[in-house]
């Protein structure tokens, strides 16, 4: 999956805040705006590129993401309809002047057609800035009516931690105007909580005659008796005596896979440590490697001394321990 650095689209470095991010997309598209690059096919793809950029970089959720996961994590839980939804592309643009200055001629026309960025709604956001009119006024938006493509479906669906480590298929009905459509889907390895996979054209029908919206698998995680799910790690508690949190013991562990294998507890670990076993959690979903399993290691204080383990931990305590 290629890399996008939203950063460096628009120039920016990245502690910038949120004012220097406005700036440098305005900049950008009084430059790149359509309606200033009359069928100018690179000036359309830039500014499709730097819109994206400005809605993920500007929302406060969507930018922590992204700094968090990365490019390839960050696209791999949003697809563009989640990058634009509550991204009112049109209030923008007039902000900057441009419904002023440009008057929409063409901006509408530019993007509604294989444009790409449809939302929930069934509307592109591009279009939403112009109400669609094509050069010259609105006289084309007819003919785009009837390309307008059906509204996505979102459709969560609950996945054991097996059926995400090795992938697996599943069964499910949509229903959608009154009909119902059995299918069957292929649930990749690593497809963890939040992620998607899209089923083309399996949507809601278009009302002008257009192509259907597409289908979004959205994976929730059945909760495990012994395994928490944190993104593609996952974890596990273990306890321990006292005596072995400080003398240090060996503890057998079995692994999401089914392989059992004993890991060193050092001496002098304390409550809540974690240990990393790297390369043991769910797989990354259409990438390489694996997460990692941390071992939380719980030490189990007695609440209650007899007689003999007081008089012990009182000659303990007489050497400073």
């Amino acid at each position: 999956m290629a890399e996008t650095d939203y950063y460096k689209i628009l120039g920016v470095a990245k502690t910038a805040n949120s004012q220097e991010i406005k700036k440098a997309y305005h900049k950008l598209a009084l430059k790149y705006h359509p309606d200033k690059n009359q069928d100018d096919k690179n000036a359309e793809a830039k500014f499709k590129q730097i819109s994206e950029a400005y809605a993920v970089l500007s929302d406060k959720e969507k930018r922590h993401q992204y700094d968090t996961y990365g490019s390839a994590g960050f696209q791999q839980r949003f697809s563009q309809e989640d990058i634009f939804r509550n991204f009112d592309l049109s209030d923008i643009l007039r902000e900057f002047g441009f419904g002023q200055n440009f008057g929409g001629s063409g901006f509408g026309r530019t993007f509604t057609s294989g444009g790409g960025f449809s939302n929930h709604m069934g509307r592109n956001p591009f279009e939403q800035a112009t109400g669609g009119c094509g050069k010259g006024g609105c006289g084309g938006s007819a003919h785009q009516s009837r390309q307008t493509q059906g509204n996505d479906i979102e459709y969560e669906i609950q996945l054991t931690l097996d059926e995400i480590i090795n992938g697996c298929q599943k069964t499910v009905s949509i229903n959608h105007a009154g009909n119902s459509d059995t299918i069957t889907v292929k649930i990749p390895k690593g497809m963890s909580a939040g992620k998607k996979i899209r089923v083309p054209g399996k949507g809601e029908p278009s009302p002008y005659g257009g192509p259907r919206g597409n289908l979004f698998i959205k994976s929730k995680p059945k909760p495990h008796p012994y395994f928490e799910i944190e993104g593609n790690d996952l974890s596990t508690v273990r306890e321990i005596k006292l005596t072995e949190a400080l003398l240090g013991t060996k503890v057998d562990i079995s692994t999401p896979s089914g392989k059992d294998i004993t890991i060193n507890i050092p001496s002098g670990t304390k409550h809540k440590a974690k240990l990393r076993l790297p390369q043991l959690g769910i797989p990354h979903m259409n990438a390489e490697g694996c997460g990692d399993l941390f071992v939380v290691i719980h030490v189990n204080s007695p609440k209650e001394l007899d007689k003999k383990q007081k008089k012990l931990i009182e000659k303990l305590a007489e050497t400073g321990l």
